[in-house]
């Protein structure tokens, strides 16, 4: 009896370990291309795969907007 119950209060110790993790969900701002128009723009969501003619301009994620927006003018895809 013992033994199943500290069994069972060694496994509850492993699991909330792990809820105790943070939620991170700290801001993310991306900066998309529209190949068709040749314009990018800032997004805080992940970009879609079935989004047809919009690409990712930079991998780097971006903490703020106005950090973003001032990439974008030295991104060479955003400027040709």
């Amino acid at each position: 009896m013992k033994r199943g119950l500290l069994s069972a209060v060694f496994v509850l110790i492993l699991n909330a370990s792990a809820l105790a993790q943070p939620a991170g969900n700290a801001p993310a701002f991306y900066i998309v291309l529209n190949s068709l128009t040749k314009t990018c723009t800032v997004v805080d969501k992940t970009l879609r795969t079935d989004t047809p003619n919009i690409t990712v301009a930079s991998d780097t994620i971006y903490k703020t907007r106005a950090e973003a927006e001032n990439a974008i003018k030295t991104l060479k895809p955003c400027n040709q």
